[in-house]
């Protein structure tokens, strides 16, 4: 690790997970996917019964045609030492005019796909994780025009459940290469997976990450396929290397609490924790944070200047500037790190010239403070982010940790050890394999489990109809809304009714819960509960309304819940000129300190307290981009 206030002293740290020995009855593989925006990793852990676990990663990759198995020799990226060795997977995936798949990750680097991609007009898709984003997620500065279409009716999870094909498949060639094909044998009906996601990506997406992993054939739609496949943010797998990897006690003593900021391609996401009582259990002490604002962007600013500096030289046609930014995207963005020094993209033989606009010896040659600008959006999206994640957080920050593929910038770490160093806060990254931190993350968190307490990042809660007192003036405003049900009382509508408040501390165990009621005309109707989930987005402490901000509610997910054994229990009730109706009184369990929502509806039935696991259905309209 480097330790901007005192490097030595890290050399004498330990680290602080100690980890156990697999108390299982037989042998199993834990196998963690990140796919990022830019590149993807993976992750494993072979756990045999008595044995310490060890993390391992997927650092070469066999070529995995689509349509064959793999082939006998692999494959380690180039110019990649500079950002994690060969641990990553470039998020690359060619599509023919039929939107047949025709080349995946490592193999879509080779000259001769390339040459047979432009050949064939086949599609290539980057970025394409960002069509999953969530709508609520601030991107001003990027829209679904930015990002490269999707292959004509493919989906993004149908993207998304091919590269995770592919990344099984990678997993399973070096596991059988590295081990043995008995080994593979060994455990290839018993394998735990972890796929890790952006902290912004909520229900929703989850959902979508879950449908993918079955068109993978990773899990069967079924309770027991679903059991096997556990979500996680990238903010909470990074908590978990940097435990691992050099994140200390000492960084936490005095109650102070640590910053994890992953920068990544497309995302940054930021995690604040603190340290429990026991140095092997950690809390959030702030709702996460996740900003569109990775390295890719600074490549798109690049982009958008070398159209403008060459639109009137000979060396602004499309395919010069499509090298450029490749040229810039894998050197002269890693490579910068002074303003005042001048950077270099080559791009071309020593015969192209055109001094005009700084091009020698097919060298492109920019001021620094150019380059400079390119970062600085992203720069100061992080900083003030965390400042925002400080001033949410309860205890004190003392350390900021900076991983992910943005990290290994020398330009991004000078900026934010600059700002930091002004507030006495110590900025920390791994040495190396900056890159591994969410896959290898991810592991750790199915073996250790060290975060224990979670924050809500909103206000969740449902909508509701309150009895109308004339008393009360909200309720006299909306005095047009009343109305009167079944039973002869009046109500108003579209109250919100919160289930837990935005910085609420969640443990995994603790449940949340309201009561609530329905009045139906005719019993057959009380077979099913089903309701909507409201998240809340605004500043409000107690929003109690959904007409005052309406654009700050949005639905989370559906509950659903079979009612029939309940609904067999209903006695009919009799209202104002003999209307019979009948009452269904339940309450909405909601547990919120797990990796996903968890939800319940129980009843009172003959006087037994009964629950029934609710279906929860997420909202896919909050998801951009399903289909072309």
């Amino acid at each position: 690790m480097t330790h901007i206030s005192s490097p030595d002293k890290f050399t004498t740290q330990l680290k602080m997970i100690s980890r156990q020995q697999y108390h299982g009855t037989h042998r199993k593989l834990v196998l963690a996917f990140d796919v990022g925006t830019t590149y993807s990793g993976i992750s494993y852990s072979i756990l045999d019964p008595g044995e310490v676990p060890e993390i391992k990663g997927v650092t070469r990759h066999d070529f995995v045609s689509p349509s064959s198995e793999p082939c006998s020799f692999s494959f380690r990226f180039p110019a990649q030492e500079n950002v994690g060795g060969d641990s990553k997977i470039p998020s690359i995936l060619y599509y023919d005019l039929d939107g047949e798949l025709r080349a995946v990750g490592a193999e879509a680097l080779q000259e001769h796909i390339v040459e047979e991609a432009e050949d064939n007009g086949w599609i290539k898709l980057e970025w394409w994780k960002l069509h999953l984003r969530p709508k609520h997620l601030v991107s001003s500065h990027v829209s679904d025009d930015d990002i490269p279409a999707l292959p004509l009716n493919k989906s993004a999870v149908q993207v998304l459940g091919e590269f995770m094909k592919y990344l099984y498949r990678c997993a399973q060639t070096y596991i059988q290469d590295t081990h043995s094909r008995e080994v593979w044998k060994s455990i290839e009906n018993d394998i735990d997976f972890v796929l890790t996601h952006p902290n912004g990506w909520e229900g929703a997406q989850q959902s979508d990450i879950r449908r993918a992993a079955i068109i993978a054939g990773l899990i069967e739609d079924t309770v027991d396929g679903h059991s096997r496949l556990q979500l996680l943010t990238e903010g909470e797998a990074s908590l978990h290397f940097c435990l691992g990897n050099g994140l200390t006690a000492d960084f936490l003593k005095n109650g102070q609490g640590v910053i994890v900021v992953d920068a990544g391609g497309g995302t940054v996401d930021l995690s604040a924790y603190c340290m429990t009582v026991s140095p092997d259990s950690f809390e959030e002490i702030a709702p996460t944070e996740c900003r569109l604002q990775g390295s890719v962007f600074i490549s798109r600013r690049a982009r958008a200047f070398l159209q403008e500096k060459l639109k009137r030289s000979i060396f602004g046609t499309s395919a010069n500037i499509d090298n450029m930014v490749n040229v810039f995207d894998k050197s002269t963005k890693l490579k910068f790190r002074n303003p005042d020094d001048p950077s270099y993209i080559r791009f071309g033989g020593v015969k192209d010239r055109d001094l005009a606009v700084g091009i020698r010896s097919g060298q492109l040659k920019l001021p620094g403070s150019e380059v400079a600008v390119f970062f600085e959006p992203s720069i100061q999206c992080i900083i003030d982010a965390i400042e925002q994640q400080s001033q949410a957080a309860y205890k004190n920050i003392s350390s900021v940790f900076l991983v992910g593929g943005f990290a290994a910038s020398d330009w991004l770490f000078s900026r934010l050890q600059k700002y930091l160093s002004w507030s006495g806060i110590n900025l920390c990254r791994p040495d190396s394999h900056v890159n591994k931190a969410v896959a290898d993350g991810a592991v750790s968190f199915y073996l250790d489990h060290c975060v224990s307490v979670r924050v809500a990042k909103w206000t969740y809660g449902t909508s509701c109809r309150v009895r109308f007192n004339p008393l009360d003036e909200e309720h006299c405003s909306r005095i047009d809304t009343v109305y009167t049900d079944f039973s002869g009382l009046r109500f108003v509508p579209k109250a919100f009714s919160p289930i837990l408040a935005k910085g609420t501390r969640v443990t995994e165990d603790i449940e949340f819960e309201r009561s609530y009621f329905e009045d139906r005309i005719a019993v057959e109707y009380c077979d099913r509960i089903t309701t909507d989930i409201l998240c809340y987005r605004g500043e409000s402490q107690d929003p109690a309304w959904r007409d005052i901000e309406p654009e700050m509610f949005s639905t989370l997910c559906h509950i659903t819940a079979d009612t029939s054994q309940m609904a067999k229990a209903l006695r009919p009730l009799h209202g104002p000129g003999g209307t019979r109706y009948y009452r269904l009184s339940y309450r909405i369990v909601l547990l919120f300190g797990l990796t996903e929502l968890k939800a319940q509806i129980d009843w009172m039935e003959n006087g037994e307290q009964k629950r029934s696991p609710a279906k929860v259905v997420y909202d896919h309209d909050m998801t951009i981009a399903c289909l072309n």
